[in-house]
């Protein structure tokens, strides 16, 4: 693989990572977006529910394929991370508002804790740009 092809990601607008990663890196018309959280820039959890946390993830989300001047319907598969599976159904929803017509393949899992204790949902996805 050359440097040449490979791009990564930061925005100042998203929450800055909380390890030693990016927001996402493009390779060779690929862009893998790292798993979003419902962090705004300062670090504030947004919302205490999972449908806020997921409008969030989305939006920020649209921040990052904007940048390559895509949308949602880039997106070709999404992994999502919940703490409590009932909460699929909402998160279904809020998804149906985001993507529309465009529905990537997906994967949900339920875990037992995300980074921080009040983080009911975390989405990372792999999109065509």
């Amino acid at each position: 693989m050359k440097n040449g092809h490979r791009e990564e990601v930061l925005l100042k607008e998203l929450a800055p990572p909380l390890s030693h990663y990016v927001h996402a890196v493009r390779h060779d018309g690929m862009l893998f977006i790292s798993g979003l959280v419902g962090l705004d820039a300062e670090m504030t959890v947004v919302g205490d529910d999972v449908s806020t946390q997921t409008d969030r993830i989305l939006h920020d989300m649209r921040r990052i394929l904007k940048r390559f001047e895509a949308d949602l319907s880039a997106v070709l598969r999404v992994t999502v991370y919940v703490t409590d599976i009932a909460d699929r159904a909402a998160i279904n929803e809020v998804r149906k508002r985001h993507f529309g017509a465009a529905r990537p393949a997906s994967t949900l899992v339920e875990v037992s804790a995300l980074v921080l204790p009040e983080l009911k949902v975390e989405i990372e996805a792999i999109a065509a740009i």
